[in-house]
């Protein structure tokens, strides 16, 4: 994702993340994939999460964007695949600053 697409993108998911009380701590954008650094509610379950992101973002950036639809088919933006690490004995300033690194890539 890149230009106005990736743009839109990280509106849509602030957004949904803002309804379910989970605080973005970081974000890179990248044109074949996101790194993602959230803390949320130990109420959601991370594979919960992860497809609301990929659900939400897919259905609204496929209407807004239709060329995304003709790119991607019927098998939609997103893959099934994801990963899901937890923080643990990495502090989160690490982490903030491995993604920034990622996006300057």
């Amino acid at each position: 994702m890149t230009g106005e697409v990736a743009e839109e993108f990280e509106r849509l998911l602030r957004k949904v993340c803002k309804e379910r009380e989970v605080e973005v701590l970081s974000l890179s954008v990248q044109p074949d994939h996101v790194h993602l650094f959230v803390s949320a509610p130990p109420r959601h379950a991370p594979s919960e999460l992860v497809n609301t992101f990929k659900g939400y973002t897919s259905r609204y950036l496929r209407q807004k964007f239709p060329e995304l639809s003709k790119q991607t088919g019927s098998r939609g933006l997103w893959t099934r695949t994801y990963y899901v690490g937890t923080a643990g004995t990495v502090s989160t300033e690490t982490i903030k600053r491995y993604i920034e690194e990622c996006q300057d890539e």
